[in-house]
């Protein structure tokens, strides 16, 4: 890709005193003006997984002054390792560098990185600055935004974690030519979730350009995920810790948490069970009569042309996603809530389907 200067864009998230820009374009890893001023201090802790550092430490690592005392971590790479025991060899690493409060952690990775350093953040000596470089496209457009971090628990997806801002977000979309097709296409169910939940005309959009995102055309990919991170930002802005608006970001993860937790962490990609996860939504709305089949049909058709599975596993039964689905975050009082679709563009926080239906669709929808 090359670096045209009309592509790089900054966002903001409004939170008071702890806003911080998300900033967008070709290069930026490499740029020491856009990580820099968002160091606490002259401490740098560089945390990365196997994957991700032979393609991109080095370059993130010149780009720091030399003054700066730097330190990297390499851990393991994939979903399995979003553990406890992951994120106190974090810890272990600033310990053992005798870093302070004054430190800054770099998560340099996908989805999986950026949410355990975030975590690790929040902990250290109560609470540390850290700045998120997110490598992958779904991290790029969803999880390296809005602050929540955490580990996974073998009972279910995301269940230990805090809310911790970072200082900032350095997307940098070069780092897009080196992902694989399928975790491409996991990045872009967490885009069509923005268009499905808030943006019917960015839904159409990606309908339109939906070729050119998976040949990762430099000014489609811009545009994706310079929306995808706005709507995100206002959405983060109006509900910091999902105490309301928020909980419309989970279309579809609900299903899709399940999925993931039920197959086992990393069997299925996040974005490929959130893409599942959508389309038995969608269709759970048309049978309470807010979706007709035509927009059902679209959603599917979106889905499928970003190269994303239609059916639930094969070995997981209608009791296997209660079971699973009762321990969600978003439940209260014992009631199951959900993220539905009033309409295309318009979601909705639902908390009162009648357990027949949504027990019949658990049932009969598709498996492969």
């Amino acid at each position: 890709m090359t670096r045209p200067d009309d592509v790089l864009c900054t966002l903001k998230v409004s939170l008071g005193e702890r806003s911080y820009p998300i900033h967008i374009g070709p290069g930026l890893l490499g740029d020491a003006r856009w990580l820099v001023p968002h160091l606490a201090g002259r401490q740098v802790m560089v945390v990365t997984n196997e994957t991700v550092a032979p393609l991109y430490l080095e370059r993130l690592k010149a780009a720091l002054p030399d003054d700066l005392t730097v330190r990297e971590l390499v851990l393991p790479d994939g979903e399995a390792t979003k553990t406890l025991e992951s994120v106190e060899r974090i810890w272990d690493a600033l310990l053992e560098a005798g870093f302070n409060r004054r430190c800054t952690l770099v998560g340099l990775g996908g989805g999986v990185i950026g949410d355990m350093v975030g975590f690790a953040a929040a902990c250290y000596q109560r609470g540390v600055a850290f700045v998120q470089v997110p490598t992958t496209l779904l991290s790029q457009v969803d999880s390296s935004v809005g602050g929540k971090t955490g580990v996974n628990h073998p009972r279910g997806k995301n269940m230990i974690g805090a809310f911790w801002q970072p200082r900032a977000v350095l997307i940098d979309t070069d780092t897009l030519s080196t992902l694989p097709s399928r975790e491409l296409s996991a990045g872009l169910a967490e885009v069509i979730k923005y268009g499905l939940i808030r943006d019917e005309g960015f839904l159409a959009w990606l309908e339109a350009r939906m070729a050119d995102l998976r040949g990762l055309e430099p000014a489609a990919l811009a545009r994706a995920i310079e929306r995808s991170c706005s709507l995100k930002a206002e959405i983060v802005a109006e509900d910091e810790t999902e105490q309301g608006v928020r909980a419309l970001l989970n279309l579809g993860h609900t299903f899709g948490h399940a999925i993931e937790t039920h197959q086992g962490y990393g069997r299925w990609l996040h974005g490929e069970a959130v893409g599942t996860g959508m389309l038995m939504a969608a269709e759970l709305s048309r049978r309470l009569g807010w979706l007709d089949e035509a927009d059902v049909a679209r959603t599917r058709a979106t889905l499928e042309a970003a190269a994303l599975p239609l059916a639930a596993p094969a070995d997981m039964t209608g009791e296997d996603f209660l079971a699973i689905m009762r321990l969600d975050k978003k439940n209260l009082d014992d009631r199951l809530r959900l993220i539905l679709l009033e309409g295309l563009g318009k979601a909705c926080i639902h908390d009162e389907t009648p357990p027949e239906i949504l027990s019949r669709l658990l049932e009969d929808f598709p498996r492969r």
